[in-house]
């Protein structure tokens, strides 16, 4: 397939992430020639004059639209881009300048409709923005259950770095209005339409998330409450490892319970898999205060992660109420 490529990406009050992003696209060392479409998802922060100073080194289009959420605002910058296959990236990824290169290499490769790619920490993240990326990705954590390249079953992308054939979104009908959950949903939908997915574990990005302890949770609360909606929606993709943090941390709060009763073994148990847990990342970060960093993210991951789930799955069970009644906050309306 001869690929043109459209860069979609959808912005929410991020000029300055916007412009990171852009700067790190007009240094790729890619020779052929490809698109960024930039889409304003109803924004008080416009990105349009840091657009507009990119102009003449990139093909670069802007559309300002009603908030209508990021699954929307990709569909709309995938209709409007010129493109025959489509890179979905968040605002606040860089990419590195071999990014589009490693793309073209693996399609050139072995053809797929749908990949997604890694992402990394860059040594200017902040030792918290590190720590949660450690645990975002790491296999020993939920970086396995959500697929990746020793991941438990398929690999399934992320849409901060994300491509889609146009056939494949057309097919597949794009994202979704949950979210979070927009990118999974979707996976599972192009599988059913008879497309594969695959990692690039090559073509990397930078994710900075730029989020504190307090929004970090939030957030991975909120993973843990769509998990079941998907399960729901699509009955052969749920796996027993999707409970695995409700039940650790439901085992560590027993552990300590025996531990006063003179029973240590269990919280022991747990102590050797923090250790295990804090020497992988002390490896991969070089960083003894990120390695400390990330037990406690781990923590955190597991806490908001856990009872998210736990109540979803309960609510869902046990009320005749539609996800959309249940969980008003994770759907966005139509338009």
């Amino acid at each position: 397939m001869n690929t043109f490529f459209s860069i979609v990406v959808p912005v929410y009050n991020r000029p300055e992430e916007t412009r990171e992003l852009l700067e790190s696209l007009q240094k790729q060392d890619f020779q052929k020639d490809f698109e960024v479409v930039i889409v304003e998802d109803g924004s008080s922060q416009s990105s349009e004059e840091v657009v507009n100073r990119f102009r003449e080194g990139l093909n670069i289009s802007y559309y300002f639209k009603e908030n209508s959420g990021p699954g929307d605002s990709r569909n709309f910058g995938m209709q409007k881009a010129k493109g025959n296959y489509f890179i979905i990236l968040d605002s606040d990824c860089i990419l590195p300048k071999q990014y589009l290169s490693e793309v073209d290499k693996e399609l050139t490769k072995e053809f797929v409709h749908c990949f997604g790619g890694p992402d990394a920490a860059d040594d200017s993240f902040t030792t918290i923005q590190k720590a949660i990326n450690y645990v975002m990705t790491s296999f020993l954590t939920t970086g396995g259950i959500r697929g990746g390249k020793k991941a438990v079953g398929k690999f399934q992308p992320r849409s901060f770095n994300m491509g889609i054939s146009k056939d494949a979104f057309e097919k597949a009908g794009g994202f979704g209005r949950i979210h979070p959950g927009e990118d999974p949903d979707l996976t599972f939908r192009i599988w059913k339409a008879g497309f594969e997915t695959r990692l690039f574990p090559k073509a990397f990005v930078y994710h900075k998330r730029r989020i504190d302890w307090n929004k970090f949770y939030i957030q991975v609360n909120k993973f843990g409450m769509v998990r079941p909606i998907l399960n729901k929606w699509h009955p052969g993709t749920a796996k027993p490892t999707y409970w695995f943090p409700t039940l650790f941390m439901l085992g560590l709060i027993i552990a300590m319970v025996v531990a006063m009763a003179g029973l240590i073994l269990p919280l022991l148990l747990y102590a050797f898999y923090f250790l295990v847990l804090f020497l992988d990342a002390l490896i991969k970060s070089k960083s003894l205060i990120v390695a400390l960093l990330s037990i406690f993210a781990l923590l955190i991951q597991f806490t908001g992660y856990g009872i998210g789930f736990f109540k979803s799955t309960m609510l869902l069970n046990f009320s005749n109420k539609k996800p959309e009644e249940l969980f008003p906050k994770l759907f966005f309306k139509k338009k």
